[in-house]
């Protein structure tokens, strides 16, 4: 018969958590199942109960950042660059405008998300569907966009 000790229970919180990463991919629940891990040692050692939660606590405090840090970027598709949409990360982009369907205006889909869109200059809020813009700037949720054919227009970040 299985005894249930703390550093039992510490592995097989581990082994949950390495599981449910299979389900997120993120690297997270890794860290934390390596910090269980760990924890299960400190419980090994006969630590009090508040002194394995501590463990616990200051082991993910510095494995979830660093396997977010360190490994993350070693399993995410090449060229994807993480961040808010908006944050100035896909300024520069090139997109092709599309039109919504239940209010037909005209918007550019970025990380699956449509936005409202205003061409720099001009102050333009329609336009052909697949007319070429590049994206300047967001204002608001409104992606500030020049003509591809026109960069001059998007010199200014406002």
């Amino acid at each position: 018969m299985m005894s249930w000790s703390p550093p039992v229970v510490w592995v097989l919180i581990a082994l949950l958590l390495g599981l449910s990463e299979l389900l997120t991919g993120g690297v997270v629940m890794l860290a934390l199942g390596a910090a269980a891990l760990l924890t299960a040692v400190v419980a090994a050692l006969d630590a009090s109960y508040s002194m394995q939660l501590l463990a616990m606590g200051i082991f993910s405090g510095v494995l979830a950042p660093l396997a977010v840090w360190k490994l993350q970027p070693h399993f995410s598709p090449r060229g994807v660059r993480y961040g808010n949409t908006g944050s100035g990360q896909e300024s520069g982009q090139r997109f092709k405008t599309l039109t919504r369907d239940f209010d037909q205006a005209t918007v550019i889909k970025i990380k699956g998300d449509l936005y409202r869109l205003r061409v720099t200059g001009s102050g333009e809020m329609a336009l052909p569907d697949g007319t070429p813009v590049i994206l300047d700037h967001f204002e608001g949720a409104t992606a500030i966009v020049h003509l591809e054919n026109h960069p001059e227009e998007g010199a200014s970040h406002g």
